[in-house]
């Protein structure tokens, strides 16, 4: 009788157990611009600290600006955050999206999340896209259904991938390198009014340049700049020239003829966005993404919300280990936990 018991609540608890582990973390607004629109966040890159950027972004859109933000990550067999991690439970979350902003690298995820995905690109959702999203995909096995999206797919019907066609860029090279190498970013003079601009300034990357040549046509908003230096001051890289590293384009669903906003930057480093230049560029570009762009004002909040614990720059410490998604949930908790 007593196994029985226990088998009977194994097999009633599981599901529950497994459903939480998969559950996104979830920042609810209240009031502002944002209110009763539904962001969506993908965060599984292995080196940049995809899991500290896009959490802290989505709870300023929530906090301060009234959205609903829901954030995924790439998770291991416990549910603990494990960067790059083929595994991104909650992304159904999608098919409610009014935004996604993804921040993945190489990733191969199993056919039944890939879908949503994809069912998501079919209709043209709005995308912001950063850094290693423009490779966003890779290994995907050549006979599955989902293998032109991979970065540099050879295909003539999806040149290059999802990176290339969507976002505007696939993996394009190092253009100065990390940790010794940090990036200043310059507006373009005749985007200088554009809605993402409004109330940009100052704006620095510390992690190094990426090489972009983006897919025609793409409005390039700022231009990168690599220095010399891992400092806002540093000498420019007079070896390497400016190159664009914000830009706006769009592309199309699956119907041929619906178009969906898109705003790419090949930066985003969990200490890129301490600049509060740079960071506001995000946030800006997530709200014109959505559509809302003429609610962006040149003092919009985009402070940090809660303690925000930046790990990729080196000497800022390391996340705890076995950190879950939960960890970071309310407006209070520290992203991320650190050792």
């Amino acid at each position: 009788m007593y196994h029985k018991t226990i088998l009977i609540l194994t097999l009633l608890f599981t599901p529950m157990i497994n459903g939480f582990a998969g559950a996104p973390l979830v920042y609810e607004g209240k009031e502002g611009l944002g209110k009763g629109k539904h962001l969506v966040f993908i965060a599984s890159d292995h080196e940049y600290r995809s899991e500290e950027t896009l959490p802290a972004l989505a709870r300023i859109l929530a906090k301060h600006h009234g959205f609903k933000c829901s954030v995924v990550f790439g998770v291991n067999a416990k549910g603990e955050i494990q960067p790059g991690a083929n595994n991104v439970p909650g992304i159904e979350e999608l098919a409610k999206a009014d935004l996604m902003v993804i921040f993945t690298r190489f990733q191969n995820w199993p056919e039944d999340q890939m879908k949503h995905f994809v069912d998501y690109l079919d209709r043209a959702g709005p995308i912001v896209g950063l850094r290693t999203a423009t490779h966003g995909f890779n290994k995907i096995p050549k006979d599955s259904p989902y293998a032109k999206y991979n970065n540099g797919y050879g295909g003539d019907d999806y040149k290059d991938g999802f990176g290339r066609q969507v976002l505007g860029e696939k993996w394009a090279g190092h253009y100065g390198g990390n940790h010794r190498s940090s990036t200043r970013l310059d507006i373009v003079p005749e985007q200088a009014k554009h809605p993402i601009l409004r109330g940009v300034k100052d704006m620095w990357a510390q992690c190094g340049g990426y090489n972009a040549n983006p897919l025609k046509p793409y409005t390039a908003l700022a231009m990168a700049q690599p220095l010399k230096g891992m400092s806002p001051d540093s000498p420019d890289d007079e070896s390497r020239k400016p190159v664009p590293g914000a830009w706006t384009r769009h592309y199309v669903g699956e119907d041929g003829k619906t178009k969906g906003r898109v705003f790419t930057s090949t930066y985003g480093a969990s200490n890129d966005i301490e600049s509060d230049g740079y960071r506001r560029l995000l946030i800006n570009g997530c709200i014109w993404a959505a559509g809302l762009e003429d609610a962006i004002k040149p003092d919009l909040k985009v402070d940090f919300v809660g303690p925000f614990n930046g790990t990729w720059a080196r000497g800022k410490g390391r996340r705890k280990g076995g950190t879950k998604p939960s960890d970071m949930a309310g407006w209070d908790t520290p992203i991320v936990p650190l050792q």
